[in-house]
């Protein structure tokens, strides 16, 4: 029996491994364009489309097991690279998060059968929201993930500035991921590589560009505020910022034993998350 069980075991390994091959090598790319702009998007899975974007000067491609998972629910899932990042391209000077709001309407637009919840992490929930905003009847839903309090310690963007620096020594950067990345007993050495320091200061400046309360309401869509439960930049505290300020629109999830990374964290608990709030929407 013992030997059985060992072998069982081994076939469920082993399916999972073939499953998650399957699924690699159904992901695809896309370019999708408008103007003088084109974006590079990762496409996962068939269904009803869910969008993911990326923290700041971070690629896409951090969600790559979030994605596995959301597709094998039976979403299509679509990852625009951000400008600068991949094969997409257009301008980083003179833009702000109205521009990037833009690059994902015309994914939803192209990819995305016109309708779409956008999910957004840290940086990424920003531009979730413009794009609900500037383009309300393309958002089903919105899913803030991981998105900062409306004021949060500076010491905290010195972090991510520090953390994101491939010219600082190891430690000094995973100090900084510690400090701000990731919950006591998650590796943080994941995070190492990941950056694109050259994106960085353009994305800083569109957000900039904006008054935060262009986009700080997301919209009138339904909307996730789906928090880590050591964020520093959403301390528990500020648990029901969003909720206070907005109502019965927000929902609030909270994901235990991860910090602001949350994606790398706890990959699985962020799928489930997110399909259980998805099937509520209309």
């Amino acid at each position: 029996m013992k030997h059985l069980v060992l072998t069982l075991g081994t076939l469920t390994v082993a399916l999972a491994v073939l499953v998650t091959a399957a699924t690699a090598a159904d992901r695809r790319r896309e370019i999708v364009r408008h103007g003088d702009v084109e974006i590079d998007v990762i496409v996962d899975g068939n269904g009803p489309a869910v969008v993911l974007l990326p923290s700041l000067a971070r690629d896409s491609e951090d969600y790559d097991a979030v994605a596995e998972g959301l597709a094998a629910k039976g979403f299509r899932v679509l990852r625009p690279q951000p400008r600068g990042i991949g094969r997409s391209k257009g301008p980083m000077t003179g833009v702000s998060l109205h521009d990037f709001a833009r690059d994902v309407a015309t994914v939803i637009e192209t990819l995305g059968g016109g309708r779409a919840v956008v999910v957004g992490h840290a940086y990424g929930n920003w531009v979730a929201r413009m794009t609900a905003v500037d383009h309300p009847a393309l958002v089903r839903g919105v899913v803030i993930a991981a998105a900062a309090a409306k004021q949060y310690a500076p010491e905290l963007s010195v972090a991510v500035t520090k953390a994101g620096n491939p010219s600082l020594p190891e430690e000094e950067r995973l100090a900084a991921l510690r400090f701000g990345f990731f919950a006591p007993g998650n590796d943080p050495r994941v995070w190492l590589d990941g950056w694109h320091p050259q994106v960085r200061d353009a994305q800083r400046a569109a957000a900039a560009a904006v008054k935060q309360s262009e986009w700080w309401s997301g919209g009138t869509a339904p909307l996730l505020d789906l928090q880590a439960e050591q964020d520093p930049f959403k301390p528990a505290a500020k648990r029901n910022e969003m909720k206070d300020e907005f109502g019965a629109r927000v929902t609030v999830a909270v994901i235990p034993n991860a910090s602001h990374a949350l994606i790398p964290e706890q990959p699985q608990a962020v799928v489930d998350a997110l399909a259980a709030w998805i099937a509520t929407l209309p």
